[in-house]
């Protein structure tokens, strides 16, 4: 797995954004997209709001996901799996990086058709814990025509990253304005942020 961190870090270090292609193996994304369409046909996501706990504000036409949270108290055998990787990419970047990373947060993101999430930065006013926002896809067989890419605000211009499946991508919560465009067809994705 180091040398999939690496093409993380390495692309952050270069581009403010750090890009991965299999970061989920082939297995975990699979059986991660059966219990996400399971929890969706059983009703279990819930419209996702904006703003912390004390001030969560639900605009559909701003932001227009369904969302379930990840927790290793699920006792979710490939959910843990996943939580193990992620413990394992967060001791790696503290290691090499000194990043400083002592907790993280997850969840499940299911866009249906139509919908979007306009330009935004991932860290609440009031809270800087949010030190880096992690998403990882779940989407097989994407296309362009599709939609749903996520569309990184440089300030140099534009990036449109594909949501292909198994992709992971990595930027700092306080500092990209990003979105997602209008998705064509259910979009899915583990969605995060890596917390000091």
């Amino acid at each position: 797995m180091e040398n999939i961190f690496n093409i993380i870090i390495d692309s952050f270090i270069k581009d403010k954004i750090g890009i991965a292609d299999n970061f989920l193996s082939e297995s975990l994304a699979l059986n991660l997209t059966n219990n996400l369409t399971a929890l969706y046909e059983d009703s279990r996501l819930k419209l996702a709001g904006t703003g912390d706990s004390k001030s969560v504000a639900f605009r559909g036409n701003f932001r227009g996901d369904i969302i379930y949270w990840l927790d290793r108290k699920n006792n979710d055998v490939h959910e843990n799996l996943f939580f193990d990787l992620m413990d394992l990419f967060v001791q790696y970047l503290n290691d090499t990086c000194y990043t400083g990373i002592t907790s993280y947060e997850f969840h499940y993101t299911l866009y249906q058709s139509g919908t979007c999430y306009k330009k935004h930065l991932d860290q609440f006013r009031e809270n800087d814990s949010r030190k880096y926002s992690m998403i990882m896809y779940l989407n097989k067989n994407w296309i362009q025509e599709d939609g749903g890419e996520l569309c990184i605000h440089h300030a140099t211009g534009l990036q449109n990253i594909s949501p292909n499946n198994g992709k992971s991508v990595f930027f700092q919560s306080n500092e990209l304005e990003h979105e997602v465009l209008i998705t064509n067809k259910p979009r899915m994705s583990i969605t995060g942020w890596l917390k000091v």
